[in-house]
This record gives structure tokens, sequence and C-alpha cells, in this order.
């Protein structure tokens, strides 16, 4: 590891009524590590963002998200993300009011995926609430590729019910991993061609390595959405 001061990802974090901590979706263990990645993060919470907002895309929150976009650049992000894929509605906004990169959701990767895999597999989008993960969140055009891309959700779960409540308690991980399990065997069963699993929840990478060990199938995240663009910038 180089002695310098590792560079920072801004994180915009979810209105949870109690400060962001080590191990919560807005900071996985992943990276938190110094070893295995090069920089740090940084959160700022996102005034009034609570769950069931940004869920059900409430647009008087963008102001608030670009507000804090531009407070995380200010303290030194070189790029700003955030804890919930939800957010991919305020991308465009956010983007255009910050002089860093932006990728505020891992559903900016679904028209790339898409096309990664033969014509004949399908997609798995994995989000915590699929009543309102619609198709304009998705990027997808053409009216084929759509077909190939299968979404589900874990609402009404134990972690669906808890990151609603005010404040949101701490991540039951084994329950996490037994809904999303479950919702991917629903899947999986309904669409044999199922190919790859993209997490919209920025919650889930908690248990991804525990679905890749279960399905044997990629699956990508907010984590990895992360490190990419980190890795592009100086």
């Amino acid at each position: 590891m180089s002695s310098q001061t590792p560079r920072s990802l801004g994180v915009l974090a979810l209105d949870q009524g109690r400060p962001p901590s080590p191990g919560r979706p807005e900071a996985p263990d992943p990276d938190q590590n110094p070893a295995s990645v090069d920089f740090q993060i940084i959160t700022e919470t996102v005034a009034g963002a609570w769950a069931e907002r940004v869920v059900r895309g409430d647009p008087a929150l963008e102001p608030a998200y670009i507000a804090a976009a531009r407070r995380l650049v200010e303290r030194g992000a070189v790029a700003v993300s955030s804890n919930c894929g939800f957010t991919i509605r305020h991308q465009a906004a956010v983007a255009a009011s910050v002089d860093v990169p932006v990728a505020l959701s891992s559903l900016l990767l679904l028209p790339a995926l898409i096309r990664q895999l033969p014509p004949s597999a399908k997609i798995a989008v994995l989000t915590y609430d699929s009543t309102h993960c619609g198709d304009d969140l998705l990027g997808i055009d053409d009216p084929a590729e759509r077909e190939r891309v299968v979404v589900g959700g874990i609402e009404g779960s134990k972690y669906w019910h808890d990151e609603l409540k005010h404040p949101a308690p701490p991540t039951d991980v084994d329950a996490m991993e037994m809904d999303v399990g479950a919702c991917i065997a629903r899947l999986r069963t309904a669409h044999p061609a199922i190919a790859a699993i993209l997490f919209e929840c920025a919650g889930f990478p908690l248990v991804a390595p525990a679905i890749r060990r279960r399905t044997k199938l990629p699956v990508y995240d907010i984590i990895g959405v992360r490190r990419m663009i980190m890795a592009s910038v100086g």
C-alpha cells in the first residue's frame, strides 16, 4: 500500500435517523478494508431521504441530493455514489451539479451487462422493492433486450420492514441472505435462462459472496461499480 492519503469516494446516504457506521449498506466491509482497496469512503446523509421517499421516487428530494453531493466534493471526494439504487432517478441532476464522476446506482450497469450475455440468456435484477422498480429505472430501450430482464424483489421481508423504521435497526444479514436467496430461487424456477444477477439494493452486497456460492452465477452490485469508478480516476 502507498503511504499517500487514500482517495475518497463520496457516498450519498439515506436519512435513517442515525449516523452511518462500518458494516452498514453505505459502507460494506470490503470497502472498509485498506488492504483490499486504495480508497476510503466518506458519507453525507441526504436530509429527508427516508427509504420510503427514495424508493417511491419523491422528486422533492433532488435539491437535497445535489446539496449533499456538493458537500462531498468540497470534503475531497473524487467520485460520488449512493447507498440506494433507487437514487438513479437523481443520476442526471447530481452528475450535472458536480465536476467529478457520479454513479449513484448499480442499475447503470444493466444496459452493458445484458449485452455481455448470449441472446438466449436472461439477467435477474434483484431489488429491495420490485413494485417501484419500473422500466423507467432500467435504462433498456430495446423491447427485445427488455424481455431478457427479470425483476424480483424482497418487499414484505424483514429487511424491507427494518429499513422503513425510524431509525432503521442494524442489518440482519442472515435474514437478508434467506430472503434474497428465496427470491432468486423463485425467479430461476420461473426463468431457467437466467445467467447473471444484478443487485439494485446497496445493502445486498453484504450477502453477495453467499449468493455467488449458492447460485454459481455472476453477481453484480454497487461495490463493483464503486471500484470501477475509483479505478478510473487519478
